[in-house]
């Protein structure tokens, strides 16, 4: 059994968004996303999807994109982005989930999951001090992002075993310097943070490889080429 990591799917079947006005890395990226992932993940497999899953506003409306990950291949942990507008309470999403037989998709909210010897928590992040802009109200959102991983990181059984930790947003700002994610990363001693979030241009403010013990990775759909990034 393997994990892969990889975010920012921006399914649309159900609603007319367009991706390939962002560049031409997004043309045809559903059928190309649906290839490499079948050649990629085996069905025992696991793949974290760390948010923008469905550009779909309501959860009803987001059907057709949860059947179409539902169909790939692997066990997905799905955790949410700044645009998953249909993402709802917990409760909620069990149970759209559970009424469409979507069997194969899990949400991580508040939770953890110990998958092929390694601990999985996370949550969506948001903005960091230091980014242009960054408002009192970035500021609550930030702080209650921070709340959300620690919940997640003490949900975890603490054991030896590898935690790797998703979230969608950098944690780091635009400048590359470290947020209090990156502190909370080190003081539950994770392994490794997979992020998504950025695009295109964005691509430059990445943090990759290792900075204070910690093993840091981007894993956008167009930035892996839509190819799920084997990350154990």
């Amino acid at each position: 059994m393997a994990l892969y990591a990889i975010s920012d799917l921006h399914l649309a079947l159900s609603i007319d968004k367009p991706m390939d006005i962002f560049g031409n890395g997004w043309k045809d990226y559903m059928t190309r996303l649906k290839s490499r992932w079948q050649e990629t993940v085996k069905p025992e497999d696991v793949v974290i999807v760390p948010g923008d899953i469905s550009w779909a506003t309501y959860l009803g409306q987001a059907y057709e994109d949860f059947k179409y990950i539902d169909a790939l291949p692997g066990k997905k942990i799905i955790s949410k982005g700044n645009h998953d507008y249909w993402w709802t309470t917990l409760s909620k999403l069990e149970k759209f989930k559970d009424e469409n037989q979507f069997s194969s998709i899990h949400f991580m909210h508040n939770n953890s999951f110990d998958e092929n010897g390694c601990l999985i928590c996370g949550t969506r992040g948001w903005k960091c001090p230091g980014d242009d802009g960054f408002s009192a109200e970035d500021s609550k959102i930030f702080n209650r992002e921070l709340q959300r991983l620690e919940l997640s990181l003490k949900s975890a059984e603490q054991t030896d075993k590898r935690i790797i930790v998703a979230l969608h947003y950098p944690p780091f700002n635009s400048k590359k310097e470290p947020s209090g994610f990156v502190d909370i990363l080190c003081k539950y001693k994770v392994d490794t943070c997979i992020y998504g979030h950025l695009h295109g241009e964005g691509f430059k403010n990445a943090v990759e490889g290792e900075y204070l013990g910690v093993n840091f990775r981007l894993v956008s759909a167009d930035y892996l080429q839509f190819e799920p990034y084997k990350l154990h």
